[in-house]
């Protein structure tokens, strides 16, 4: 059984990546958690955290998976918490922007997690110019 998370930040780009995890999806035992982890006061890093909230309920309906929102000052500490409390196997991630190694979300998740979870960076999509 597969348990995929798949960590979103802006509401209106998160769309593919849950697409994505949905797509790892085999079985209807399969699980998919949608987790948010914010690190500002300010909810979902936006003003009208309403509308993201909901936003983000309705893809967990739409794809049947769990949704989880936190808050955090150390995101990395919090993803790893919750891959392990619920037993994720593949982990869903955009791309990260930081190119130092030290910043870049994805290149700290695999260090710490090692081959215990299968980890999947999706490219940030630009249409052609």
């Amino acid at each position: 059984m597969r348990k995929i998370m798949v960590c979103v930040t802006e509401q209106k780009t998160c769309d593919r990546l849950i697409m994505f995890g949905h797509d790892l999806m085999l079985s209807k035992n399969d699980e998919l958690y949608i987790i948010h982890i914010s690190r500002s006061e300010n909810f979902l890093n936006i003003s009208k955290a309403g509308d993201a909230l909901e936003y983000l309920y309705e893809k967990a309906l739409e794809y049947g998976a769990n949704l989880t929102v936190l808050k955090s000052e150390n995101v990395l500490d919090s993803m790893v918490g919750f891959i392990d409390k619920n037993r994720i196997t593949h982990v869903v991630l955009g791309q990260s922007g930081e190119t130092q190694k030290e910043n870049n979300i994805v290149y700290g998740l695999t260090k710490i997690m090692g081959d215990k979870v299968k980890i999947a960076e999706v490219p940030t999509f630009r249409p052609s110019e």
